[in-house]
């Protein structure tokens, strides 16, 4: 199969109303967690991207029966399962197969899990899950692959050396099923965090804390299946605030999640970018004063992200090339994932002005007139940042490795092309 390329016609001007897809980093979970129960779950307003298909591939493998009934519409029938063959190349390709750990764990017994893949951002240790469920009464080994057993899980006061979302939704599926009370602190409290504990609860999970970096989860109450929809996801919307303010255009972003959004809004305030709340939905306006808003006494701003309900780490390359569009300096400074700011070399080639200081920090100058250019995708959301400079530059560009881009964004072409945008998804040119 040839690899395929966005052919970019960019410095126009667009404008209308999208949708963001239901949040990737919920459906994960989800999906995985909808394996705890042998009765139906429907899921609705599921993104249908690379990762949650894959996911569902790896559903199917152990005896579940995972059918898509409408494009975004998915129930998930897990009756009987078994854990002996999780195909390790799937495996690779996404970081959520290693959400199957516990519900496997907690249906099974035991399993042996082959290393997990995702985006090359940095080290991404995988170390919280399992002493998170250790603490629940699972034993492990790591051989080629991650043997974990449990002839039981056990409730327990659990402390997570790391607020990480994947070790806590791992530790949050397995604490509803394990005898007894489970309080997980240091928890990532993350809006798809949320979600999967609203799900659990609606399988019949009772869970107190929710939103909270504490967790009480009162485990092992009978399961039964439920209709959920995953909420919009706060990566897309912030993605097409930054859209807007590149390119220059008023976009309303319908069904925004603006509960969510309180840390996303204020970082772009900083870079000059001030949008409108109208009940459910959120308008960036086209006139914006782009202006990087210096700390007091004119010193040189920093945008940087923390774990939730802080600035997102997923949103910073969007923010990075909002910036270059904004009159200012600014310091970004990427603090959980120290190869995500490598793109940079990309944006500068074409033309931006941005000094790389080391992995984690990224001196911004702007405003600078991008110019037309050949980049690539080297992760999900630094492909999608380069998607807004290719749109923001003057010329027509071209991304390759727009799989990465697709793997967490939905149809974003056809999506932008009714905005106006000049997208078109092709056949890598060099291997027709």
């Amino acid at each position: 199969m040839n690899a395929l390329q966005f052919v970019v016609q960019g410095g126009h001007r667009l404008s209308g109303r999208i949708r963001p897809s239901g949040n990737k980093n919920a459906a994960l979970p989800i999906v995985a967690a909808a394996l705890l129960c042998e009765e139906p779950v429907h899921l609705t307003n599921v993104p249908r991207i690379k990762d949650v298909e894959h996911l569902v591939e790896l559903v199917n493998s152990v005896g579940a029966n995972a059918q898509w009934t409408s494009r975004n519409a998915l129930t998930i029938h897990a009756k009987s399962l078994h854990a002996d063959e999780l195909d390790p190349v799937l495996c690779r390709k996404i970081r959520a197969s290693i959400l199957l750990a516990a519900p496997l764990l907690a249906r099974c017994g035991e399993l042996e899990l082959p290393p997990p893949g995702g985006d090359v951002i940095g080290r991404r240790r995988v170390d919280t899950h399992f002493l998170a469920l250790q603490q629940l009464g699972a034993s492990f080994q790591l051989d080629e692959a991650f043997i974990l057993k449990a002839k039981k899980l056990k409730g327990a006061d659990v402390f997570l050396d790391e607020p990480s979302v994947t070790a806590t939704e791992n530790a949050l599926t397995a604490a509803v099923a394990a005898e007894g009370t489970t309080v997980l602190r240091n928890a990532a409290s993350e809006p798809h965090v949320q979600d999967l504990a609203h799900f659990l609860v609606a399988m019949g999970a009772s869970i107190e804390g929710i939103g909270t970096n504490t967790i009480t989860v009162y485990g092992g109450k009978p399961l039964h299946g439920c209709t959920h929809e995953i909420g919009p996801d706060h990566i897309e919307v912030g993605s097409f605030i930054g859209l807007a303010a590149a390119t220059r255009s008023e976009i309303t972003i319908e069904r925004a999640g603006v509960e969510h959004l309180r840390s996303t809004l204020m970082g772009f305030e900083r870079l000059g970018v001030v949008c409108t709340v109208k009940g459910d939905d959120l308008l960036v306006p086209g006139n914006q004063e782009m202006r990087i808003r210096s700390d007091l006494g004119g010193a040189v701003p920093k945008l940087e992200d923390q774990p939730w309900p802080a600035f997102p780490a997923d949103t910073m390359s969007i923010a990075l090339v909002t910036a270059t569009q904004c009159e200012g300096v600014i310091v970004i400074h990427e603090k959980m994932f120290e190869s995500r700011l490598f793109f940079v070399d990309k944006l500068i080639s074409m033309g931006a002005r941005i000094v790389l200081c080391d992995p984690h920090r990224a001196v911004v100058v702007g405003p600078t007139k991008l110019h037309s250019g050949r980049v690539e995708s080297p992760d999900i959301r630094a492909g999608m940042a380069m998607l807004v400079a290719a749109l923001c530059a003057e010329g027509e560009s071209t991304i390759d490795n727009v799989g990465q881009i697709e793997r967490g964004y939905e149809r974003i072409d056809e999506r932008l092309r009714a905005l106006g945008a000049k997208v078109e998804r092709v056949e890598d040119r060099r291997t027709r």
